[in-house]
């Protein structure tokens, strides 16, 4: 079966659509204390942990002494991503500075020069699987997963295609060297908690 440019634009438009309608019911169904967002089209739900924010908290804190109060920084808010029905609502991005929201008043995947994500058991495979793919997909230099679980980060830079061409695993209290990145920067780890273990 051959598909014209004009069904691909189409089907584009419909996926689009369904992702904007799915969260439109995810305002009116997710508990308090619960982040959702949408990977693949499928409907994922955890709940907010103290660890999880304070990690989410030192980075921002570290960011925003970089960049400034003004840059552009968001958690928790939608970002849409390549591949299918991808609305992902990541635990932090900074934007480029200079870069504006689309018409909806969204940032655009291609401005994101730095991803956070900070695991959360019920959806590590989210963190490590399709959503660290759709990252690399779109081009977002700098992807970072913190586990608080096992105390370990995981950089990952230089993407092309869906993956990432370059990976480090670094203890928490180790910073991070991301200097040779749109960051500039080194991250400080060493205030970041552990889960505590069951």
């Amino acid at each position: 079966m051959t598909i014209a440019a004009t069904d691909r634009t189409e089907m584009a438009d419909s996926d689009q659509q369904n992702l904007d309608t799915l969260f439109e019911l995810l305002c009116d169904i997710v508990p308090e204390g619960y982040k959702a967002e949408i990977v693949g089209g499928a409907i994922h739900m955890s709940p907010q942990r103290r660890v999880h924010w304070t990690i989410i908290r030192r980075v921002l804190r570290q960011l925003e002494d970089r960049f400034g109060d003004e840059a552009g920084i968001d958690t928790d808010v939608r970002l849409d991503l390549p591949g299918y029905c991808n609305g992902f609502a990541p635990d932090l991005y900074k934007i480029a500075d200079g870069a504006e929201p689309d018409a909806k008043g969204r940032w655009r995947y291609q401005d994101v020069e730095f991803v956070l994500e900070v695991i959360s058991r019920g959806t590590a495979v989210n963190d490590y699987g399709p959503k660290k793919a759709a990252y690399a997909a779109g081009g977002i230099p700098v992807y970072l997963i913190a586990d608080p679980y096992t105390g370990l980060c995981h950089l990952h830079t230089m993407p092309k295609d869906d993956e990432y061409r370059a990976y480090r695993t670094l203890d928490f209290g180790m910073p991070i060297d991301l200097t040779d990145t749109p960051l500039g920067m080194i991250l400080a780890t060493d205030g970041f908690p552990r889960e505590p273990q069951d």
